[in-house]
């Protein structure tokens, strides 16, 4: 009697433990749209759940997403709207490791993203690099049309990702984030930013300055034009001259994801693309080239 009692009460205990190891699981109406897919990353198994179009034998393009601090790939999966806006793209939505926020988790219980380049030794770029290596191999991906979109430290890390990896992408979309760093760290980008005046964790005014720093990085001009309306919301682009702008999605929400922002982010996606990259000449045409100098009369 007294070894069943044992038992049982070994039993109670370990289910809590069980129940907080365990993977979140999607919910059943979007389990057949997402895939969880693994990697091994300095030595640490890295998840995200991944949606795969059914046309993905053509070149798709293909859209990292990423969620806050505390957040879930699960939870980003359902809410950003993504998978709603655009089912034609690859979507990655990866999962964040325990990570100190000064802001909301001083001390690193919840998943999240690194806040700087160097932080955590890049693990989590170095985790972006293993997805989009794995993504290229499986995947006939488009060069041209790699983003990156996420909601506050997600979007905070759409912009260290400009700033570290900015030659892989052609444009990103933070959601109420930020960037704090000079604009001479930044190679000209398109950017879209969602923005709320009354976000009490990243406030607009900080939101404010970021949008300073891309309208310098990407040469825009100081002016905005109406752009779109999407519901509620209303986008506002500065023009560039280099081809970069910034829009803005300004509402009067808070720090939360607003309805038909997705419907936005990928339209501006799908407005811009990498130019194609130049092709070598081949040899005959230099040489033609050559000769076509050496006949040009003085």
């Amino acid at each position: 009697m007294r070894i069943l009692s044992l038992i049982l009460a070994i039993s109670f205990i370990a289910l809590p433990i069980h129940a907080q190891e365990k993977t979140p699981e999607l919910p059943a109406k979007t389990s057949e749209a997402f895939v969880k897919q693994q990697w091994i990353v300095d030595g640490v198994e890295r998840t995200a759940l991944v949606h795969v179009p059914a046309n993905a034998t053509a070149n798709a393009p293909l859209v990292f997403c990423w969620h806050g601090h505390g957040g879930t790939a699960s939870q980003a999966s359902r809410a950003s709207g993504m998978l709603q806006a655009w089912p034609e793209a690859i979507l990655v939505f990866p999962q964040g490791l325990p990570t100190v926020s000064q802001l909301v988790d001083p001390e690193g219980k919840k998943s999240g993203w690194q806040t700087a380049v160097g932080n955590n030794d890049d693990r989590d770029f170095n985790f972006f690099d293993a997805m989009l290596v794995s993504m290229r191999k499986e995947y006939k991906v488009d060069d041209q049309r790699i983003y990156s979109t996420g909601h506050s430290n997600g979007g905070f890390f759409s912009y260290l990702l400009w700033q570290a990896r900015g030659a892989t992408f052609a444009a990103i979309a933070p959601v109420a984030g930020a960037y704090r760093k000079p604009a001479s760290d930044l190679v000209p980008m398109p950017v879209l930013h969602v923005a709320g005046t009354n976000d009490p964790l990243v406030k607009f005014s900080n939101q404010e300055a970021t949008f300073a720093i891309v309208r310098k990085a990407n040469d825009c001009s100081d002016e905005g034009k109406p752009w779109a309306k999407e519901g509620d919301l209303t986008a506002t682009i500065y023009e560039s001259t280099k081809g970069a702008p910034l829009v803005t999605v300004i509402h009067d929400g808070g720090h939360s994801n607003p309805k038909g922002a997705a419907v936005l982010i990928v339209r501006f996606f799908k407005e811009h693309a990498k130019p194609a990259a130049k092709a070598e000449p081949s040899t005959d045409e230099k040489q033609t080239t050559r000769k076509s100098e050496q006949n040009v009369s003085p």
